[in-house]
């Protein structure tokens, strides 16, 4: 039906245009037809009234009867000049207003000649002149090429008024037709949007009727999960601080072990070997392998205790009240880029910040951590060899939202890895920084905790852009959480 409609309408609309054109055209060419018509009436009339003047001059000797002479005699030449411009558009009429001109100029030379022989009193002379008949022929071949021009343009007015009036009978007609099919197409839209309204009507009661008992369940599932990522954040908490206590026993006996080996050792390195197998070893394992065992327990508590660190940091992230506020965020993130700036000047690198969205609200310390990290990130794994140029920028999006980027042109991250990244205890790549894969994966807990999200689009040897993804307000976020 609007394939129809549109075809209809493009059609009508087309018709209508192709009219009105032509109408206009025509209208055009009459107007100029009327135009040439009355130019030529108007050089004929005053040809005739300057013919008249002298005439009634040279009969009775009278001035008064030059009258019409005198007023027609300098309305001539701008008559001819129009007369050139009217019949200019016509081929047809090619050298005719040379012509007129041509017998104008000869019959007013006569004219002016036997008016001046009459006032000189050479009357007979001027007569004689008249007698010759040259005004008379340069009259008779004006009158021919002026009836000529008229009968023309009376034709061709004919033949535009009888097309504009065939054109506006067809214009009558397409309009009348057109009416009906929008009619009928308007008819049968009223008719399918009443069907599907009734449709959509029978729908929307069914879904109601099927989220009537959703909403309860998503609320009761929203609740338990609710609990269960309490549970599980407790449980994180409760764990890692349970390990510590034992940690802390390992690390503090492991030091009195070290300083009782150090003894040991020390009191074996004085002692003389007397060529005692069992003295040997004895000493060997007080001075080598003891103080050697011991460093391996000392670096794994360390390991474990950075681990179990890392664990109660995301914990207690988890669970830390947000204090939703107003923010500029370009000042933020130009005052988190100039902690960095010294880092980044280092080696000759440079930062930007384009923030192009008003103030938002949200959790001010949580937003810090996030672009901080991901600053320490970019300088920490930039390019060997390439000075390093950050960008942080912030647009709107879509929802109410707001996207903020972080660019660097650093060693860049392989596609397989763009998701391992974010997961807790990953790293990707070759190490040649010390950490423990905790940054973005407490990163991604922050910027969820926000209402957000936050992704990557990295190319190795390239450079990395992580792009977050927040809500303009966190209040709206934490009201639906709530909910």
């Amino acid at each position: 039906m609007l394939t129809v409609a549109f075809f209809a309408l493009a059609s009508i609309v087309g018709t209508t245009i192709w009219l009105v054109e032509n109408n206009y055209y025509w209208f055009n060419e009459t107007t100029s037809a009327r135009v040439a018509r009355a130019v030529a009436v108007g050089v004929r009339n005053a040809l005739q009234d300057a013919e008249t003047g002298q005439r009634g001059y040279l009969l009775t000797g009278e001035d008064s009867y030059l009258a019409p002479y005198e007023a027609a005699v300098p309305t001539l030449p701008e008559f001819l000049d129009r007369l050139d411009q009217v019949l200019a558009p016509y081929p047809e009429a090619d050298g005719v207003a040379a012509m007129v001109r041509a017998n104008s100029d000869s019959k007013l030379a006569e004219l002016a000649e036997t008016i001046q022989l009459a006032r000189a009193g050479r009357l007979d002379q001027a007569m004689e002149i008249v007698r010759t008949d040259r005004g008379k022929d340069d009259m008779n071949a004006l009158r021919t090429m002026f009836t000529a021009i008229i009968e023309a343009a009376d034709a061709r007015t004919v033949e535009g008024l009888e097309y504009q009036r065939n054109g506006t009978v067809a214009l009558r007609w397409v309009t009348i037709i057109g009416a009906f099919i929008i009619l009928a197409v308007v008819g049968g839209s009223v008719w399918t949007v009443l069907v599907y309204t009734r449709e959509l009507a029978a729908a929307r009661r069914a879904v109601e009727e099927a989220n009537s008992g959703l909403e309860v369940r998503v609320k009761e599932r929203t609740s338990d999960l609710g609990r269960a990522n309490e549970e599980i954040q407790r449980f994180a908490y409760i764990v890692t601080h349970d390990l510590r206590a034992p940690l802390v026993n390992i690390m503090g006996f492991t030091s009195e072990l070290e300083t009782s080996v150090a003894e040991l050792s020390g009191y074996m390195a004085d002692r003389h070997d007397d060529g005692d197998p069992k003295f040997t070893d004895a000493k060997l394992a007080a001075t080598e392998d003891l103080p050697e065992a011991i460093t391996f327990i000392r670096a794994a508590t360390r390991k474990m205790d950075s681990l179990i660190n890392a664990i109660l940091k995301i914990s207690r992230e988890g669970r830390r009240q947000l204090k939703p506020e107003a923010l500029n965020l370009a000042e933020m993130a130009e005052a988190t880029v100039t902690t960095v700036q010294h880092q980044i000047v280092e080696n000759g690198g440079a930062a930007t910040v384009e923030v192009h969205v008003p103030r938002i609200v949200t959790d001010k310390l949580s937003l810090e951590q996030v672009l901080g990290n991901l600053l320490d990130n970019a300088i920490k794994y930039q390019q060997l060899g390439r000075p390093l140029e950050l960008a942080v920028r912030a647009k709107p999006a879509p929802g109410n939202r707001i996207e903020i980027e972080v660019e660097d042109n650093g060693r860049g991250i392989a596609a397989a890895d763009h998701e391992r990244v974010f997961e807790l205890f990953r790293r990707a790549g070759t190490q040649t920084q010390p950490g423990e894969g905790i940054g973005l994966a407490h990163v991604r807990t922050m910027v969820r905790s926000l209402g957000g999200d936050i992704t990557l689009r990295s190319e190795l040897g390239v450079g990395t852009t992580f792009i977050i993804i927040l809500p303009r307000d966190l209040r709206s976020f934490i009201g639906s959480q709530s909910a």
